[in-house]
């Protein structure tokens, strides 16, 4: 594991986005638990790439939701409802992954989904420049029905109790005393934790993400880039 700064991370993952041929547009997963920070990251390094010249792609998993009815069909805390039935990756290949890769024509959607409304989206059709790169953040990107879908993959690893603190302190910032901090970590213990100890059983995602970060400390993160020659894909 290497060690630094939050800056030596994102310079280093630039450099490995930067060191990546393919001829179409580079589809980066930043993958991990819920509160692990992926987000935070891409949203960082879109801000580096950009200053590099690339044109960057962000999309969500949150956008390719399923409605609320079907994701919570099997309950609200339900570890396995949370792992199979919530994300639509159909939808994911269908318009983004796959316009984005190899034999795609470059014309992508970054969303369906409109969680706070919890309807349907239909954004118009963009069109990708052959040197792009997406940044997809989410959970679950590296189980079998997307594996292959991915250029480049980075998981964020942290303990499971320092993402239920952080989701309990995201909560209080957002509404304040009316946080209901028990149902937060209700809803971790009962959903989001195991469905994520499910993952790893069934997909072993930190056995095939490509670049490994530790973010357990936000501004002093550890990092594991391993070889990844598959990333070189026509």
């Amino acid at each position: 594991m290497e060690h630094g700064t939050r800056d030596d991370l994102l310079g280093r993952l630039a450099e490995e986005i930067g060191s990546a041929t393919t001829n179409h547009p580079l589809r980066v997963a930043i993958d991990g638990p819920p509160a692990a920070g992926k987000t935070t990251l891409a949203d960082e390094l879109e801000v580096v790439l950009h200053t590099q010249g690339r044109e960057v792609i962000r999309a969500t998993i949150e956008g390719f939701l399923f409605p609320r009815a079907q994701r919570y069909r099997r309950g609200q805390y339900s570890a396995e409802g949370c792992y199979f039935d919530a994300h639509n990756r159909d939808a994911m290949c269908q318009v983004l992954l796959d316009p984005l890769g190899p034999d795609g024509d470059r014309r992508f959607r970054t969303a369906v989904y409109h969680r706070e409304t919890d309807t349907t989206l239909s954004l118009p059709v963009a069109t990708a420049p052959a040197d792009a790169v997406l940044l997809f953040d989410g959970v679950f990107l590296l189980r079998p029905e997307l594996i292959n879908r991915w250029d480049l993959s980075i998981f964020m690893s942290v303990t499971f109790d320092r993402t239920l603190d952080r989701a309990q302190a995201r909560g209080t910032a957002l509404a304040g005393l009316a946080a209901d901090t028990t149902e937060i970590e209700r809803s971790w213990r009962n959903r989001y934790i195991p469905s994520q100890q499910l993952y790893f059983t069934q997909a072993r995602p930190t056995d095939h993400a490509d670049i490994i970060v530790n973010n357990d400390e936000l501004q002093q993160p550890a990092w594991e880039v391993r070889p990844h020659g598959s990333v070189h894909r026509n």
